[in-house]
């Protein structure tokens, strides 16, 4: 008899049923907006290949902050993703100046730095941080929460919480 070789299994994250949206108007719902903003092009594949999975709407990407504020004029995301460590700009500089340009977005810091300081620091300009080391389990939970869904259903309102910080 020959034993037949098995390759390990390897479980992918579920699809959501309901995809992330924010409320629009009369009851309407439209995907929420993400612009992912790293100096690594293989994180920024990376992330939106995990935004994909779950349904979030990827409008745009950039390389650094400077880039990420003409990309915010331009394409008018809801949700930021953003770096901290990057050339030209950095990620505290690009958030306060995306902030004053344009106060509905919301910002989550998404970086590889996870000391409970830099996360201290992030929550004067963003909505939410997630460490990258952690990305795979609190990144979508954490958008989620933003654009208002809760357990894959939509809210007819979003998050009361105007600080969403995951550790």
């Amino acid at each position: 008899m020959y034993r037949q070789a098995r390759s390990p299994t390897i479980k992918c994250p579920r699809r959501s049923p309901n995809p992330p949206r924010l409320a629009g108007a009369v009851g309407a719902y439209l995907p929420a907006r993400i612009l992912i903003v790293d100096d690594h092009f293989a994180a920024r594949t990376t992330i939106r290949s995990l935004l994909d999975w779950h349904s979030f709407q990827v409008c745009g990407d950039a390389k650094d902050g400077q880039e990420a504020i003409d990309k915010v004029i331009e394409l008018k995301p809801d949700i930021v993703l953003l770096d901290i460590n990057m050339p030209v700009m950095d990620g505290f500089t690009a958030a306060r100046e995306i902030r004053r340009i344009s106060p509905a977005t919301k910002i989550v810091f998404l970086t590889i730095q996870d000391a409970p300081a830099v996360a201290e620091r992030t929550r004067l300009w963003a909505h939410g941080f997630v460490p990258k080391s952690a990305a795979g389990t609190e990144l979508i939970p954490t958008l989620n929460r933003l654009v208002g869904v809760v357990s894959g259903n939509p809210r007819s309102t979003p998050s009361k919480s105007p600080r969403i910080r995951t550790n």
